[in-house]
């Protein structure tokens, strides 16, 4: 199913080349997690071959392998190299973390290029034709699974789950492509939220896919990808999360990060612990994500009292 709002599949099967670059995602106590960076990818396949946006495998594996000479913990901003106001910072998930870190998170400072994080999107998919919301969405075509985090032991059966695309505003100001598998129950749902995060020009900095390498790569806590489908364990639980059944989606991790117990993840992200600010990106309640969300019935990690998950948003609202 495609939609216009405005049709996006006709436009992307016709696509022989997409180009690929970094980006980063995930997190909640029910449910947070290592995030990653942004796959490669090529061509897709054929109409005859494809039932929805079809990606080609990627030319290079994710960059999950830490650095040989991880970066210095310095938060002094480099001068910019070139004229884009949203470039990735020269360091961008090259400081590797101590185990200390990981666990004492909110003893380290927010780097400055960091605070008001306003990074460009890596268009993994062709972008959107003009401004007005398209969505697609179809079964998980084989490529998209096989770079997924799905595997036969997870608690869903991949018939269960379907590949959308929808079409977001950037930090940069421009319309992007993004894509979440999901399971099909909530398909509706998704779409209908992401329609409302588009009218309001709510920013999100990457949309894509997590992959199985990925979720055992050193984390170097400055990863920010909205995602939904992870098949992982919840963050100090040994129950699946909700992730893992397609139920949940995590929305600008960075910018609305996991916080319980002196515990910050993103790792980099204590400077969003402060949630009396409102900086693009940020999640709230009564704006215009969370009354999205609501609409359709699912709840939200910032209203929960232990912990709190500000990106985290599912439909059992756990």
């Amino acid at each position: 199913m495609t939609g216009s709002r405005r049709p996006l599949g006709v436009v992307l099967v016709a696509v022989a080349l997409i180009m690929a670059a970094c980006a980063s995602g995930s997190g909640s106590d029910s449910d947070s997690a290592s995030g990653p960076t942004a796959d490669s990818l090529a061509s897709t396949e054929s109409a005859s071959e494809t039932s929805a946006l079809e990606p080609v495998e990627p030319t290079a594996p994710p960059t999950s392998a830490a650095p040989t000479t991880p970066a210095p913990a310095s938060t002094t901003a480099a001068p910019p190299t070139t004229e884009n106001p949203y470039e990735r910072p020269a360091w961008f998930r090259s400081r590797v973390l101590t185990e200390w870190e990981k666990l004492n998170s909110m003893t380290i400072d927010t780097p400055v290029d960091y605070v008001d994080r306003r990074l460009e999107t890596i268009d993994l998919l062709p972008p959107p034709a003009g401004d007005e919301f398209e969505f697609s969405v179809g079964p998980v075509p084989d490529l998209v699974a096989a770079r997924s985090t799905w595997r036969p032991e997870c608690p869903v059966a991949l018939s269960d789950l379907v590949y959308i695309t929808v079409s977001h505003f950037g930090f940069d100001e421009r319309f992007h492509t993004g894509e979440l598998i999901v399971n099909a129950a909530v398909a509706d749902d998704v779409v209908t939220v992401f329609e409302a995060i588009h009218a309001a020009r709510f920013p999100i900095e990457q949309m894509r896919v997590i992959t199985l390498d990925e979720l055992d790569e050193e984390p170097t806590g400055d990863w920010n990808d909205t995602t939904a489908f992870t098949c992982r364990e919840a963050t100090g639980a040994g129950n699946w999360s909700q992730h893992a059944f397609g139920l949940a989606i995590d929305i600008n991790p960075f910018h609305n990060p996991y916080l319980k117990a002196g515990r910050v993840i993103p790792e980099l992200a204590k400077f969003y612990t402060d949630r009396d600010s409102t900086l693009p990106g940020m999640v709230s309640r009564g704006d215009a994500v969370f009354e999205a969300f609501r609409s359709v019935g699912w709840g939200w990690g910032g209203d929960w009292y232990s912990l709190k998950d500000w990106m985290h948003f599912s439909r059992g609202g756990n």
